[in-house]
């Protein structure tokens, strides 16, 4: 009966081609192999990274294979190719490819449906890998359609792509709805409404656990810590909710409040929304005498995310510190979980010189491409220490390898979370967004990061995982809060070693 009650239905088509294709941003591009960068660098470096379907040409076996699938269901799916060459490069053959299908008579799953070949079609061209987890991407299609079509809301017609994306065996590639999206461009464009935590899932355990709060927050003044674990979020347990959606419950209008249980307290916390600044830079001037009787001046910058403006407030920190006469620099990446890739390249600008690699690519089908800096020109070249741990990832680990592959920097902490896949992310035409993982990469030196980590040439001793809260004043108590941290004691020690032997990087 659900056979016929399909067939019956009008069929919509879609064709998928280069010119409806809406990329809103990708985290970072493959496609050259070198790439200018310099303080004043404002140009997207993702263009064309997440392209239109484009599958074999020619009839080809692969879109043989599909047409025929969907020609065969009896559940009245239909299809046409209409194949063309890509005048621009001979090398991408680019298919237009139209998918007819059943559609649903509830109109929020039809536009579900529409948004469901848009993302079969960017995980086929773009996922990293090529057999689709071992299996046939086309009939998976197919499969979640069907399972799709009874659906009476567009929260489950979601429900059903995000099980075709899990399908994939990768936790970073994954939908997210609208308003999500919308959250998700705030955490990296600018300031937020909420309690000012960040929150990020475990991939291993699932468990929900709080990564920093921004200092003078109203989490940091309801006393919420880095590692703490959330549990429920307005009397609802958040067993099997992403980050994003996490997140998504506890922003809200200013002068409102949300309750948040955590795994360490037995009673619930009641904390008040505001306005939230997402800087994600603090730092200040440490001053000591040297033995000598000169006073020396070490720059200590953490940051805490690679969001849009990360790399120009860092340049304008660094600036402002070598008016000031810093000698020296320590850069705190610990518990930075990464986010923008571009960010975290451009900042890595800011210390290195010429055409240094920054870092290495590897697409789907195994071809490294080189990331590399174009006569680029540092803003410094004093002494560099940075600072990582366990809760350094992604773009942090990225930034890491640079400097320190590069000669340009000592890293001392604990070894990093070790992500090195890369995601793209691309709105969607129903305003959702996909995040595809479309490569892995490797540290310049080809060192494999990916649940591996970056070790650190120096460890610090356990107590320096406290790591100092973020701040924006720069008096002396704080200076001597941080000196108390025995990392960035480490950090110093190694500077006066490289200053002593008169090096510069």
């Amino acid at each position: 009966m659900e056979s016929r009650a399909l067939a019956s239905s009008p069929l919509h088509k879609i064709p998928i081609s280069r010119k409806q294709r809406k990329p809103h941003t990708s985290l970072l591009s493959t496609n050259s192999k070198q790439f200018p960068i310099s303080c004043s660098y404002k140009r997207s470096v993702d263009r064309e990274l997440t392209r239109a379907v484009e599958l074999g040409c020619n009839g080809s076996d692969k879109s043989s294979k599909f047409a025929n699938i969907l020609k065969k269901a009896a559940i009245g799916f239909a299809a046409a190719a209409a194949i063309s060459i890509n005048g621009c490069d001979s090398s991408v053959l680019a298919e237009s490819l139209t998918i007819a299908f059943p559609a649903s008579r509830a109109t929020e799953v039809n536009t579900v449906q529409r948004t469901l070949v848009e993302a079969w079609g960017l995980i086929r061209e773009t996922f990293i890998d090529p057999t689709f987890n071992h299996q046939d991407w086309d009939s998976k299609l197919e499969q979640t359609m069907v399972e799709m079509f009874p659906l009476k809301s567009a929260d489950a017609a979601y429900g059903k792509i995000s099980g075709m994306l899990a399908s994939l065996g990768d936790p970073f590639t994954r939908i997210i709805s609208p308003k999500e999206y919308q959250s998700f461009r705030i955490g990296s464009d600018g300031n937020l409404q909420g309690v000012g935590i960040f929150i990020n899932t475990e991939p291993t355990s699932g468990h929900l656990v709080v990564l920093s709060c921004i200092e003078g927050s109203p989490a940091d003044r309801a006393g919420i810590h880095e590692g703490d674990e959330i549990v429920e979020i307005n009397g609802e347990s958040v067993a099997g909710l992403n980050g994003e959606v996490a997140a998504q419950k506890l922003r809200g209008r200013v002068g409102t409040t949300v309750t948040v249980k955590l795994v360490s307290v037995s009673l619930s916390v009641k904390i008040p929304r505001e306005v939230i600044r997402l800087s994600p830079l603090s730092s200040t001037i440490i001053s000591h005498q040297l033995n000598d009787g000169h006073v020396a001046k070490t720059g200590y910058v953490r940051l805490s995310a690679f969001s849009q403006t990360a790399a120009s407030e860092m340049e304008n920190v660094i600036t402002e510190m070598e008016n000031q006469g810093v000698q020296s620099y320590i850069l705190d990446l610990r518990n930075n979980p990464g986010g923008l890739v571009k960010a975290g390249l451009d900042v890595a600008q800011i210390w290195l010189d010429g055409d240094e690699t920054l870092v290495n690519t590897v697409d789907r089908d195994g071809n490294m491409l080189p990331i590399s800096l174009v006569e680029s020109h540092a803003l410094t070249h004093d002494p560099l220490v940075v600072l990582v741990n366990e809760g350094s990832a992604s773009a942090s680990e990225i930034l890491a390898g640079a400097l320190h592959d590069n000669g340009r920097a000592i890293l001392v902490g604990h070894k990093t979370f070790g992500k090195g896949k890369i995601q793209s992310v691309t709105e969607l035409n129903d305003g959702s967004a996909l995040f595809i993982t479309v490569a892995k990469y490797l540290s310049p030196a080809l060192h494999e990061i990916d649940q591996v980590g970056i070790a650190p040439d120096i460890q610090c001793m356990p107590d320096a995982l406290n790591a100092a809260e973020p701040f924006q004043s720069k008096d002396k108590t704080k200076a001597s809060s941080l000196e108390m941290d025995s990392c960035i004691m480490v950090a110093e020690h190694e500077l006066e070693v490289q200053q002593s032997k008169g090096s510069a990087s």
